[in-house]
């Protein structure tokens, strides 16, 4: 009896800590999003991991930084003739997306440590945080794959490659809002097994959508087909206009009012999916949370539509860029929760972290 407060206790500070790193994750996308909108992730030209912590701390090692700038194509076809002052705008918002990821690095590992030496993570989930913590190791690199991309070549980077580092970000994000949720205490929702199904399908599907996003982002298809419900004057654009590249399966990715339809198309199939859901859990008693998440998603919708009518303005793309990662909070915390474990399993995993 004695000693459950210091179980509880330290269950409590493991899943604070998992939800303050999430929270650092979920502000990481963020400043992700605002570097692409602003066009400065290209601004530094090399990954250094330790020394690129500091910033140009004098005028000339300003001038430097620029002067790097200056050989890659972005510089020479899109900002020919931009003043120092200009390149500072953008290097702060490429810098500081990089130094949060250092943070979120620390942020992780250094408790991370302290906990195990304490004692306060058993087996079971140690080996789940260690797998996080190498997730984020493999995003750091990720990122640095993707500006590489658009180094030599290109005046922005691959789509192919934006869309991985996102995806994989918000997997990360998925996984601490999951382990965290988990280690609260629960008793088993009694729901039809469809509906833990349906929850978690949801949940792949916002995740097919972030990268669909992404996908749309990367090819700047947000700046075309600014009209809505038709796409290129229709519903459902012609067969030629959606597969005209070879291989077909380029389309997918490369061809710009292909990869903006199939975000509009998974976007619909989320809010029916998500209202479907929510009408069948409230047939059985309860529902709050499946209503909230498909008002959630609707209201992502409309924020998708504002963006793109009004041509991908910084302020309501980032709104919509945030609300994604909400909708992708709710539906894993909903799914997450319908899979609780049963409390007697809970307390037994307890008792073996004393």
């Amino acid at each position: 009896m004695g000693d459950a407060p210091s179980i509880d206790i330290r269950r409590r500070a493991v899943r604070w800590w998992l939800l303050a790193v999430a929270a650092l994750v979920f502000a990481m996308v963020l400043v992700g999003g605002a570097t692409r909108l602003t066009e400065s992730g290209l601004s530094i030209t090399e990954w250094k991991p330790v020394a690129g912590a500091l910033p140009p701390l004098s005028d000339a090692q300003w001038q430097v930084e620029f002067d790097k700038y200056k050989t890659i194509p972005q510089y020479a076809q899109m900002n020919a003739g931009m003043t120092l002052s200009e390149f500072k705008t953008i290097f702060w918002w490429e810098w500081a997306h990089r130094l949060l990821g250092r943070l979120i690095g620390a942020a992780f590992l250094l408790p991370f440590l302290f906990f195990l030496w304490r004692g306060f993570v058993d087996p079971a989930l140690r080996g789940r945080l260690w797998g996080i913590f190498g997730l984020g190791a493999v995003q750091g690199a990720v990122g640095w794959w993707m500006v590489a991309s658009g180094l030599v070549d290109r005046v922005n980077v691959s789509q192919y490659r934006l869309a991985f580092h996102l995806t994989l970000a918000s997997l990360i994000y998925v996984a601490l809002v999951w382990t965290a949720d988990r280690l609260v205490p629960r008793a088993p929702v009694a729901v039809p097994p469809r509906q833990r199904a349906v929850a978690w399908a949801l949940v792949v599907m916002v995740l097919i959508q972030i990268y669909l996003g992404a996908l749309v982002a990367g090819l700047r298809a947000g700046l075309l087909y600014n009209t809505w419900p038709l796409i290129d004057d229709a519903f459902v654009p012609r067969a030629e206009h959606l597969f005209f590249d070879a291989p077909l399966w380029r389309n997918l990715f490369e061809n710009t009012l292909t990869t903006q339809f199939d975000h509009r198309m998974a976007a619909y199939a989320i809010f029916l999916v998500a209202v479907w859901h929510a009408f069948d859990a409230r047939r059985h008693g309860g529902g709050a949370a499946a209503l909230v998440l498909a008002a959630a998603v609707a209201l992502q919708a409309m924020l998708g539509i504002l963006t793109l009518v009004y041509q991908v303005p910084i302020l309501i793309a980032l709104a919509h860029q945030a609300m994604a990662m909400i909708v992708l909070t709710l539906a894993t915390l909903h799914a997450a929760r319908l899979s609780a474990v049963p409390q007697g399993a809970t307390a037994a995993l307890a008792a073996r972290t004393n």
